[in-house]
């Protein structure tokens, strides 16, 4: 009997010779999925930017006949300070248009203003007020006019990334006895921008 129980012993602590001997279970590391790119809910206003736009007039005048409508477009550039929850800045733009007016008594053939722009930085999202000085040209007949007034609007910017933001602009303009005419022009904008900010 003794031998026999000799002989078992012998037998289990054997068995691990047999199999190869004994071994650490190897574990492979878990390798974490990679984040998704998260896009930052906040932009960076300043600094300068240029871009163009597209849009729509609708002029009219107090009595003179000289009222219509059409599209209009062009290019424009400014500089703005992100002072936090406020951005300040200075546009220039200018619009190029042949808007028919009085039934084709004449035309409005271009825009520029000189912008200051106030605004709330809600984030990727700008929205602002702005007013200036307008600049006008008009062919009335055979005689090229042109003269100065003022405007009143608001817009809203919205950045797609860290250069490219679009928007929208409505403004509204007032020229008054334009050129010596007699007549007081007004034209309300409503226009889609594109710019790139450098």
């Amino acid at each position: 009997m003794k031998t026999i129980a000799v002989i078992l012993a012998a037998s289990v602590l054997a068995m691990p010779a047999f199999a190869g001997g004994p071994t650490t279970p190897e574990y492979e590391p878990e390798v974490a999925p990679m984040p998704a790119p998260v896009m930052s809910s906040s932009a960076d206003w300043s600094g300068f930017y240029a871009g163009a736009q597209l849009g729509f007039a609708d002029v009219g005048s107090n009595g003179g006949g000289l009222d219509g409508d059409g599209m209009l477009g062009g290019v424009h550039a400014g500089y703005r300070w992100d002072l936090g929850n406020t951005v300040l800045g200075v546009e220039g733009d200018f619009d190029t248009a042949d808007i028919e007016l009085g039934g084709g008594a004449g035309s409005l053939d271009s825009v520029s203003r000189l912008k200051l722009i106030g605004g709330a930085d809600l984030g990727r999202t700008l929205i602002y007020a702005t007013g200036g000085m307008a600049w006008a040209k008009a062919t009335v007949g055979a005689a090229d006019l042109s003269d100065n007034g003022y405007f009143l609007g608001a817009g809203m910017d919205y950045a797609l990334t860290d250069r490219w933001s679009v928007g929208g602009e409505v403004l509204g303009h007032k020229f008054d006895d334009f050129d010596g005419s007699g007549v007081d022009l007004d034209a309300t904008t409503v226009k889609a921008k594109v710019s790139f900010s450098f």
